[in-house]
């Protein structure tokens, strides 16, 4: 892990801290458009941020490798870190029902962490609609076009990018109608939109 920088802050607000997680691969700096858009606008909305941060700007990327980088912010910037990725593959997935919050990225993920409770992987349903995984928007393939989530647990900015380019459409989607769909599919900063070829969800 390299670590760019590191600006300490008092235990009390280590928790209200948002990050974002950005893909680097061989020095290029993925999908920063939709990153800056997410970030500033916690920013504005969470502390008060008038200014906006250009993320590409002070990322530093490390020139050969595959790597996260893992900005942590309030106002300002706390964190930056490049760790090397390895993608994780899940193949079972559980649906778990939650009234969990997690609409801004923060970095305490303590309850996320305890709905996995063993879990290969879950996918959060809320309010009888499905939303997420613990670590990746969704969406399901109807046989004419790919939908995700009216109302996620957290809009990431790869489903962002995707909405934008009118690839996803938006829909509640409901645990009993999961046999209307032929394809599932992950994404995240770091796996962009990947289709399971073998999963389970139960």
């Amino acid at each position: 892990m390299i670590q760019q920088r590191d600006t300490s802050l008092p235990t009390s607000l280590i928790n209200s801290l948002l990050f974002e997680t950005i893909k680097i691969e061989d020095g290029q700096i993925e999908n920063i458009e939709w990153h800056n858009r997410r970030c500033n606008r916690s920013r504005a909305k969470l502390f008060n941020a008038t200014k906006a941060l250009e993320l590409g700007k002070v990322i530093n990327p490390p020139q050969k490798g595959l790597y996260r980088c893992r900005i942590t912010y309030q106002k300002d910037i706390n964190s930056i870190e490049y760790i090397p990725y390895t993608p994780k593959i899940f193949n079972r997935f559980t649906i778990v029902k939650s009234q969990i919050e997690y609409s801004y990225k923060y970095n305490n993920r303590e309850e996320l962490n305890k709905l996995k409770n063993g879990y290969d992987e879950i996918i959060i349903e809320k309010d009888g609609l499905l939303t997420d995984t613990s670590i990746a928007n969704i969406a399901f393939y109807n046989g004419k076009e790919w939908v995700t989530p009216q109302i996620p647990l957290l809009e990431g900015t790869v489903r962002a990018r995707l909405l934008d380019n009118n690839f996803l459409i938006p829909k509640n989607i409901r645990k009993d109608e999961l046999q209307k769909f032929s394809h599932f599919a992950l994404m995240n900063a770091m796996i962009g939109f990947q289709i399971q070829k073998k999963f389970n969800i139960n």
